[in-house]
């Protein structure tokens, strides 16, 4: 990917995508301008043939240590109402390819609420996960009262939310299961794009279906989602990649998939 940006680094490994958190001096702030980089970063490789996964991280002291408050400081509730502000943050959750956040420091605000929009979290051993927007007199508004709580429980989700000042440590997030590894601080984002390749060997539409079926059981309930589940599964008996993964596993051989059968 050859286009530069203003506040991201882009590149691929191999069957990887890579995307960097480039605004040190904000320590990653989140501005409305990044999120349009970083949604069109992603379109991109989502769009790719030749990438199977992506990688979203930041620097080693902060993956983004909150919103840019200065940008949204002197907005109105009729402003923000009627350009659906915040609103273009959530098209991340929408990429069909798996996304893993590597996160090294700080992870606060709009930036545990970024961390959350991806399909695996791994931190640094020094990685701090916290809500403090009740100290900014307004709340959470990308998802911190909600994937939050989904991830770590009601109990622990509202003392982070309504304190403000309780954050997670990478192993208390882990616990928690918010995270799903923890690594040293300078292994983080090789060990993510490491598990991004792996997922990138496999069938390329199975993995799609599969992401799929995984966030339907947060919107669906447990009949709905087993049907949804089964449904697809029933589907991946017309595709190319179902026979020749069955039949290379029968023959005792690596599947060789086609990604688009």
């Amino acid at each position: 990917m050859s286009q530069k940006y203003q506040h991201l680094l882009v590149e691929s490994r191999n069957q990887v995508g890579l995307v960097t958190l480039n605004r040190p001096k904000a320590l990653n702030a989140l501005c409305s301008d990044l999120f349009t980089e970083l949604n069109e970063a992603l379109a991109k490789f989502d769009n790719d043939d030749g990438i199977g996964a992506i990688v979203l991280t930041g620097s080693e002291k902060a993956f983004a240590a909150g919103a840019d408050i200065k940008e949204m400081s002197n907005t109105n509730y009729i402003e923000n109402f009627q350009s659906n502000f915040l609103g273009h943050w959530t098209q991340i959750s929408k990429t069909r390819k798996p996304i893993i956040a590597a996160v090294n420091g700080f992870a606060l605000g709009g930036g545990c609420e970024l961390a959350m929009m991806c399909d695996i979290i791994y931190a640094g051993d020094k990685a701090k996960f916290g809500q403090p927007e009740i100290k900014l007199g307004t709340i959470p508004g990308a998802g911190g009262t909600q994937r939050l709580t989904h991830a770590v429980g009601k109990s622990k989700a509202m003392e982070m939310v309504l304190t403000g000042s309780w954050n997670l440590s990478a192993e208390e997030a882990e616990r928690a299961g918010l995270v799903s590894k923890v690594f040293p601080a300078d292994k983080v984002v090789d060990e993510a794009v490491k598990t991004a390749g792996k997922i990138a060997e496999h069938s390329r539409p199975m993995v799609q279906m599969a992401k799929e079926a995984v966030n339907q059981a947060y919107e669906l309930n447990l009949s709905s989602g087993l049907l949804f589940e089964r449904r697809l599964f029933h589907s991946t008996f017309g595709t190319a990649d179902q026979r020749e993964g069955m039949q290379a596993f029968i023959e005792k051989r690596p599947a060789k998939f086609g990604q688009k059968q």
